[in-house]
């Protein structure tokens, strides 16, 4: 798979963004200890906080169409 310069820029724009709009919420507003004693597993929510950035930055790469 050949990366593409336009959509691979997409991609990290749409990362960073979308990193720092969680890292808000799960820091500043929900409270990341508050999150692990609502569903009782640090590694749940680590993976799922993990998960939650990778994935729509992937479908954001996929989805980006080239010109």
């Amino acid at each position: 798979m050949k990366l593409k310069k336009r959509k691979l820029k997409f991609a990290a724009i749409f990362f960073v963004c979308w990193f720092a709009l969680l890292v808000f919420l799960v820091d500043g507003v929900l409270k990341f200890q508050t999150l692990v004693d609502y569903f009782g597993s640090y590694w749940l929510v680590e993976i799922s906080l993990i998960l939650l950035v990778v994935l729509p930055t992937l479908a954001v790469y996929v989805f980006t169409k080239e010109r």
